[in-house]
């Protein structure tokens, strides 16, 4: 029988642990999985493999951040609801801030080699979420049921590709997955200890599904902060596999009502790439830029605060019935199901608009090749590759 997880230790001791993270953990949402278990499983024992498991299991079942999503559970488990709070300042402030340095910043990069670096940004992006597209296929649809699934998904994002096909193939996917993906079963395991009980985590559901509604129903009457709220909270809400499976959805909330251009966008989605730390804080960069740069730092905090709080709010909602509903196959299969078309949803993004809107030649094409064996092949870190990027495309400005 798994051991149970050791006392809770002060929210310090866990900011200070997440901290740490947050300022080295490089490469992106698979990546940071492995940095928790190396740090909170195999280093500091704060709970085993099984417990483990279970945690990841239910993090990569909701929609939202998952390296976060899991961090933050790690934290409550350990130091209560202080605990999980510091856990996600910790690991998420470095990045934030680091963006939102660059944002303010972007606005000097007007001239020829400011563009051309930003250029670079774009072909990173090329690149990662390339790697992206070939890491989940291989993973998440191993069999031909769940490669057709993808495949449904792509063609039916490429015949409409509005916001509310992406929901329609995401849900579909699940739906489709109870009957597809019969060979999935769920591994059930001991249960871990939650400090608080299911009244508590249905009040946390309810909150979050009120929130959803609010921002789903959020008109142009808001305020400009409103409405960016309301369009950070719905991409939170609903992006399923977390990392780069949310830049189609930012992009339907901030680039389609034209709150920004796909040129700023996808330089923001770039210089993510080079710093430690969660995916989804992208949306500080987004939130400063947005209007022009109007958006400011209140801008920015209130992306951040609307895109993670979704997430948040679910998974510590379901901690207390994870028990019982992560041991059904029906889980499993519909969990299967949905990560098979979030594949098919990553890879309609990277045509468009990753590809369209930074391969316009073949150097750029052989800059963002070369980016993706390095990636892929030689196993570069995600910042050496920016850097070969940014490099490569402001060297070409001299020939």
């Amino acid at each position: 029988m798994p051991s149970q997880p050791r006392p809770p230790g002060r929210a310090l001791e866990v900011g200070l642990a997440f901290l740490k993270l947050g300022l080295t953990s490089f490469g992106g949402p698979i990546a940071h999985l492995g940095y928790f278990h190396r740090e909170f499983v195999q280093r500091r024992r704060w709970l085993d493999e099984e417990h483990f498991g279970q945690l990841l299991g239910l993090c990569q079942l909701l929609p939202g951040p998952a390296s976060s999503q899991l961090g933050f559970s790690l934290g409550l488990l350990r130091g209560g609801w202080l605990g999980g709070l510091a856990a996600f300042v910790g690991f998420t402030l470095p990045s934030a801030l680091l963006l939102f340095v660059f944002a303010t910043l972007s606005g000097q990069l007007a001239g020829p080699w400011g563009q051309q670096a930003i250029h670079g940004l774009k072909l990173v992006a090329v690149a990662v979420v390339a790697q992206g597209v070939t890491a989940m296929a291989q993973r998440l649809t191993p069999d031909a049921p769940r490669a057709l699934l993808a495949a449904a998904a792509v063609v039916l994002l490429a015949i409409s590709p509005a916001a509310w096909t992406q929901l329609l193939v995401v849900a579909g996917g699940g739906v489709a997955g109870l009957w597809l993906c019969r060979s999935v079963h769920a591994r059930p395991g001991e249960s871990f200890a939650v400090g608080y009980g299911r009244r508590t985590g249905r009040l946390l559901l309810l909150t979050f599904a009120l929130l959803l509604a609010a921002a789903l129903l959020a008109g142009p009457h808001l305020p400009a902060l409103g409405q960016a709220a309301a369009a950070f909270y719905r991409a939170g809400s609903l992006v399923f596999g977390g990392g780069h499976v949310v830049l189609p959805l930012l992009r339907e909330a901030v680039v389609q009502p034209g709150w920004l251009d796909d040129n700023t966008f996808l330089a923001g989605y770039g210089a993510a790439q080079a710093i430690p730390g969660p995916m989804f804080t992208l949306a500080a960069f987004l939130g400063e830029r947005l209007h022009g740069g109007a958006g400011g730092a209140a801008g920015a905090a209130v992306g951040l605060l609307a895109i993670f709080l979704p997430g948040l709010l679910l998974v510590s909602g379901a901690l207390p019935f994870w028990q019982a509903f992560g041991r059904r196959d029906l889980t499993a299969r519909m969990l299967a199901g949905t990560n098979a078309a979030v594949v098919g949803l990553l890879a309609t993004a990277l045509y468009n608009p990753v590809w369209v809107s930074a391969v316009h030649d073949a150097t750029d094409f052989a800059i963002a090749l070369v980016g993706f064996v390095l990636l892929v092949a030689v196993r570069w870190p995600a910042w050496a590759v920016v850097v070969w990027c940014v490099a490569a495309a402001m060297a070409r400005a001299l020939v």
